[in-house]
């Protein structure tokens, strides 16, 4: 689990802005900030691309792949990829770097975090018109996904790829249960008692699981019963609404789960997966972005696994995810050649991104790509495709999102609750709790 700071006291907006936020809580000290502004080029005349991201796992791999492949393809763009730690560390810079204008010239955020960086004072808008000229329209992108990169009317966010939690399996261990359809795929379940005698057919012949989980991360298994249960959770400035029933269905799910001992009552990310390469369970819901890993360990030692989508609970198959996506932070002055680079650079990431998709295990979020014959045959990512029409963002707040604080304030209750160390009814009351202390917090970039 990713640790986050705690929020600091007020800030006004002015102060942020100035820099002066640095000394008034937000730990920012010593971030040099100097020389990232928009600049034409070096000393060989080439026009110069800041671009920051959060990839350091094996999708960063996959990216400055792309990226050397760019570069190749554009001799007269000099591109410079800084990679941050993920989480906090990522957002503080950026955060930082665009309160003063001097920023990257493009940075790679998660969607869900769009409102909460302050997008009116800390990005700068992206007009359809530029988009089109670089080959790119707004009907090259899941619907659903497209609007999300809107506040007030302004475009502020290009969509890299969806990524969700996701069901892999286990395709030998599977078969030996009889849980596969005749051309290898998993038996589609319909409801939570379907889906059990599934797993309990798989913990037979593993003697230990039916799936593996990270416990710590049971936000996202939460968020997916409930918003298949149609559950909703908004917030407004000092309260919030949520369904009682349908947030305790959820928890008592994962309660059940543990309790007749089809999952782990303890793993975090690391002993989750590994729960799936040794055996000790024939699934595991995790994130798309370990196929990495899972291919590696075939490579290494023959592992046939493949991956769906997350089941059916309650007439449907949303699970909760989240989408890359490009912005471009705040500029004092842009130069007209470096905003046409940056944006020459996000259109080819984009119509490039069956490579991102093949090697990072996300569903590009181009419909160009993922609706073509070619990635419609690539397997395993094609059987969960179905991914991009059913992920769930996470509810529209600052402290909420991708390596924001709910995620991790909520996880060490859901992990007592994988530990059957507290009661569904208990662990309900006290996210409500946590939930009310965050909302009496500033949002630290207002």
């Amino acid at each position: 689990m990713r640790n986050h700071p705690s929020p600091p006291g007020s800030l006004s907006r002015r102060a942020l802005l100035t820099g002066t936020a640095a000394t008034a809580g937000l730990g920012l000290a010593g971030l040099s900030l100097a020389g990232c502004g928009s600049v034409t080029g070096g000393l060989d005349g080439r026009t110069r691309v800041k671009q920051w991201n959060l990839l350091a796992g094996g999708d960063g791999a996959v990216m400055t792949e792309m990226h050397d492949q760019f570069s190749a393809e554009h001799p007269d763009v000099e591109l410079q990829a800084t990679t941050f730690g993920w989480g906090t560390p990522f957002y503080t810079r950026l955060v930082m770097g665009a309160s003063g204008g001097n920023a990257s010239d493009i940075a790679t955020i998660h969607l869900s975090r769009l409102k909460s960086v302050s997008p009116a004072t800390l990005l700068d808008p992206i007009e359809i018109d530029e988009l089109v000229d670089h080959g790119l329209d707004p009907s090259d992108f899941p619907a659903q996904v497209w609007d999300k990169c809107f506040v007030d009317d302004r475009l502020y966010a290009i969509p890299i790829d969806t990524h969700a939690l996701v069901n892999y399996y286990n395709r030998t261990v599977c078969e030996q249960a009889g849980v596969l359809n005749p051309d290898g795929t998993l038996l589609e379940t319909t409801g939570v008692e379907e889906y059990y005698d599934l797993l309990r057919a798989v913990q037979d012949v593993t003697g230990e699981y039916g799936t593996s989980l990270d416990t710590l991360g049971g936000w996202r298994q939460f968020w997916a019963w409930y918003r298949q249960a149609d559950g909703e959770m908004t917030f407004g400035d000092d309260d919030f609404e949520m369904d009682d029933d349908k947030a305790l269905q959820a928890i008592e799910i994962m309660y059940r789960m543990s309790e007749e001992g089809l999952c782990p009552r303890f793993a975090d990310g690391g002993q989750c997966s590994a729960n799936f390469e040794t055996g000790a369970a024939g699934l595991v819901q995790v994130g798309n972005w370990e196929i990495n890993r899972f291919k590696a360990f075939d490579e290494a030692q023959g592992f046939d696994f493949s991956m769906t989508e997350m089941p059916d609970f309650f007439g449907n198959r949303r699970t909760q995810g989240d989408c890359h996506s490009y912005v471009l932070p705040h500029h004092n002055s842009w130069d007209p050649d470096v905003r046409d680079a940056t944006l020459t650079y996000a259109a080819w990431m984009l119509q490039h991104s069956f490579r991102w998709g093949e090697g990072g295990g996300h569903t590009p979020a181009y419909l160009p790509v993922t609706e073509s014959a070619e990635y419609q045959a690539l397997q395993p990512n094609a059987e969960y495709s179905g991914v991009v029409d059913n992920v769930q963002f996470d509810p529209d707040a600052w402290f909420s999102g991708s390596a924001a604080r709910l995620f991790d304030e909520t996880g060490s209750i859901f992990n007592q609750v994988y530990g059957l160390a507290m009661t569904p009814e208990e662990a309900l009351a006290l996210i409500k709790e946590r939930i009310r202390s965050l909302l009496a917090l500033p949002n630290p970039v207002d």
